[in-house]
């Protein structure tokens, strides 16, 4: 039995960049903030990092000791404090100040990149600026400037991180003496002190570097973000397109209905004696020219239906909490004659609960899959629909088995997309319009919901819809008390 598990998640398409041009294209405020989370997650970690090694320098000194690790004063202690409140602070101006001029993702990048950079050079200054390689983490706050900011905003980083350690080297170097103490390497590694003008070469190769390291950098993120817009821009053709085919779509669907409706009228007053006595044979004829007519409809209709889901927008659609046993009596009663023509039975058992939807469209999604598995079931079987609460997550299921013809395994990842009928359906149901499941997709994508498939050829067909968040009947039962 092949399964296959299917999952949307709606979202608003925002562009990446700014509309911007030249040296000051940057990245969007949506993705600057998730870029802020995930710097400050980094940051936690480099605090845990240091409160590890505190730790350890307690408990195995000596050890360390003969390792060529000495003591490190009270400066880890201040930065891991000064780290962890900021930290806290960029995460209550993300989440609980609203934005404003001067509480902007930029402006909380920039406060982050000038704290973190002064950490860095109290770093630096009692490793040693110049007897240890740890200079060359000023290379990543310059690069995260690079893809952050702007070329000309990083070039402001860039400068100021060439100010801060050049500080560094000229207090350690040209008005104190470097103590070995306050390094992390044995006094022999230390012993060898480094002139004046050894300090002012190491300071200008460290400032070149770090100029060649923000003009490559930078350079690249520029034609990163260039071929980004580019395909933003074509994205945005390609959307409209879209939207104006699916316009041209729905016009020509309008446009057949009408003359539809006027020939299936026509012919129920043939049917009906109304324009004289018909022979047999023309109200056969009739008959079919009615059958076909009537699947023709039920393709416009879903053509409609599919296209005013397309167009339901998350941030008007309105969200209630409905009963799901409701939902399906619903599509039980509407469904109960097609399946009574063919002798089937719908049996619905399990436990109810209510689930925060769009309750229009849960309607037509529960019903097209019970319609598809009354569609595909053969004669004289049952479908199976049944409902599964899981306490612990809070979360349901409903699952619609049929005993019908089965998916192919090959044909299943694609069973939602728009107009793909496989051949076994087409051979069953020859007035498949191939747009049912994707109405399906729709409003699952709408209501936020998964949907698994379990399928077998000959056997049958399982679709399980996955409610993420419910409230358990017990909470209903225990609310409805409190009010009353």
């Amino acid at each position: 039995m092949a399964i296959t598990e299917f999952s949307w998640n709606k979202q608003n398409n925002q562009a990446v960049l700014l509309d911007t041009a030249g040296d000051r294209l940057k990245l969007s405020d949506d993705v600057l903030i998730s870029n802020i989370r995930w710097f400050i997650k980094f940051r936690w970690v480099l605090i845990v990092a240091l409160i590890f090694f505190e730790i350890l320098m307690l408990l195995a000194a000596d050890t360390l000791t003969k390792l060529g690790v000495t003591e490190q004063q009270n400066w880890p202690f201040v930065v891991i404090v000064t780290l962890s409140i900021a930290n806290l602070v960029y995460l209550y101006l993300l989440d609980r100040c609203p934005p404003s001029k001067y509480n902007s993702p930029s402006v909380n990048l920039w406060i982050q990149i000038i704290v973190d950079l002064i950490c860095l050079s109290v770093v630096v200054h009692f490793i040693g600026s110049t007897s240890t390689p740890i200079s060359f983490f000023y290379v990543l706050h310059i690069a995260l400037a690079c893809i952050f900011f702007s070329a000309r905003e990083s070039l402001y980083v860039t400068i100021l991180v060439c100010v801060m350690d050049s500080i560094v080297i000229i207090v350690e170097n040209l008005f104190f003496t470097q103590v070995s103490l306050t390094t992390m390497i044995k006094n022999h590694l230390t012993a060898e002190s480094i002139h004046r003008d050894g300090a002012i070469l190491w300071m200008l190769f460290l400032d070149i570097l770090f100029f060649t390291v923000w003009y490559v950098v930078s350079r690249l993120s520029l034609i990163v973000r260039t071929h980004e817009r580019h395909l933003m821009d074509a994205y945005k053709q390609l959307n409209q397109a879209q939207v104006e085919k699916d316009q041209y779509a729905v016009l020509m669907t309008h446009q057949l209905k009408s003359p539809l409706d006027a020939i299936r009228s026509q012919i129920n007053l043939i049917a009906g004696g109304y324009c004289g006595d018909a022979s047999n044979g023309v109200m056969d004829a009739l008959a079919k020219i009615n059958h076909r007519a009537q699947n023709m409809g039920g393709m416009i209709l879903d053509l409609l239906r599919l296209e005013r889901l397309k167009d339901t927008c998350l941030d008007t659609a309105v969200f209630e909490s409905v009963s799901i046993q409701a939902i399906l009596q619903k599509c039980i009663e509407k469904l109960t004659p097609v399946a009574n023509s063919k002798n089937i039975t719908l049996a619905v058992t399990g436990e109810d609960f209510n689930c925060k939807v769009i309750p229009d469209q849960l309607g037509i999604l529960l019903e097209n899959i019970i319609s598809n598995a009354i569609t595909y079931s053969h004669n004289d079987t049952v479908v199976e629909i049944s409902s599964k609460i899981n306490r612990q997550q809070k979360s349901a299921t409903v699952i619609i088995t049929d005993h019908g013809i089965g998916i192919e395994h090959k044909d299943l990842p694609n069973i939602f997309n728009e107009y793909f009928y496989s051949p076994r359906a087409a051979l069953h149901n020859k007035a498949t319009s191939g747009i049912g499941l994707s109405i399906v997709k729709i409003a699952a994508e709408n209501n936020r919901l998964r949907i698994k498939v379990a399928s077998e050829p000959g056997i049958g067909t399982s679709f399980t819809v996955i409610f993420d968040e419910i409230e358990l009947p017990e909470e209903l039962h225990q609310a409805s008390e409190e009010l009353a």
